[in-house]
């Protein structure tokens, strides 16, 4: 597969999941979330079996699958939960942050290096664009804040995963690392609908189905495996271009698609968090 194919394939899945968690959920939040958690584990399993990945269970191995689990159960679970209550575009928005979350949680727990004046000065910008969003989705209801709260717990969640399981330091396949992390996941599921009292939906539009169907396959395992692709084979630093490709996309794409309002302070809210993204991963050459 050529690289540019798989960069392009990674911003199409990136800039739609969050459309289609939305639309996933339109029966209940934790259904979609689970029936696209059950798909993902299926196809996994299924490609480990074909391709004869290793799929190690030893006691350092099923540590990093529980590390997994938290982005998989844990970050999931709220951002379907939150995806109720805003623009599907700001989760893609909010999720843009992760990696100045990660770099934050990496200097606490792993104890590398202080941030520079330029990570600092990202820093602020973000924050700076967050308050514009908040301020804009308090003044349409307290349902807006219960969202973007949602989703920035899920990037803290998600980014706790990855520096745990980058702390681990373990050998093993990416794929296996999703496929144990969804094995987990699916019992911590099965124990939410029983809590919860959940019943399954008396019918399910095509709509929600579909997007389960490409949540599941695209969402939770193609993506994944074209990222890691293109890791491999270009700069990180190109790669992280696509966190500030697909906020946007996305955003268009709810307002287009699913006939979001996203207003001018959003965008200029958005456009603030890029730019604080963007300064802090590149702003050391433009400050020496």
């Amino acid at each position: 597969m050529s690289v540019p194919a798989a960069y392009l394939g990674v911003i199409i899945i990136w800039s739609t999941t969050p459309l289609a968690i939305k639309w996933s959920g339109e029966t209940g939040f934790l259904f979609g979330v689970s029936g696209r958690m059950v798909l993902g584990a299926l196809l996994c399993l299924l490609i480990i079996a074909l391709l004869r990945v290793e799929f190690p269970w030893h006691s350092k191995a099923r540590r990093s699958y529980l590390a997994a689990s938290v982005t998989i159960y844990g970050a999931m679970m709220v951002t379907y939960w939150g995806a109720q209550f805003i623009p599907s575009g700001l989760i893609s928005v909010l999720f843009g942050l992760a990696p100045i979350v990660t770099s934050v949680l990496t200097i606490v727990w792993l104890g590398d290096s202080t941030l520079s004046l330029n990570k600092w000065a990202g820093m602020l910008l973000g924050v700076i664009g967050l308050g514009l969003i908040f301020n804009t989705e308090l003044s349409l209801g307290t349902d807006g804040i219960k969202g973007l709260l949602a989703i920035l717990l899920a990037v803290f969640l998600h980014s706790f995963s990855a520096v745990w399981i980058k702390r681990m330091n373990v050998s093993i396949s990416p794929l296996a690392i999703t496929a144990g992390g969804l094995l987990v996941a699916l019992p911590l599921y099965g124990i939410t609908w029983i809590l919860l009292g959940e019943s399954l939906p008396a019918s399910l539009p095509t709509r929600t189905v579909l997007s389960m169907v490409y949540l599941g396959i695209f969402g939770s395992v193609v993506g994944f495996i074209l990222y890691y692709y293109i890791l491999k084979h270009i700069d990180a630093k190109r790669v992280a271009l696509i966190t500030l490709i697909t906020p946007i996309t996305a955003l268009f794409l709810g307002q287009n698609l699913n006939g979001e309002v996203i207003h001018a302070t959003v965008w200029l809210g958005t456009g603030i968090v890029l730019g604080g993204l963007s300064l802090y991963q590149w702003g050391e050459k433009l400050l020496k």
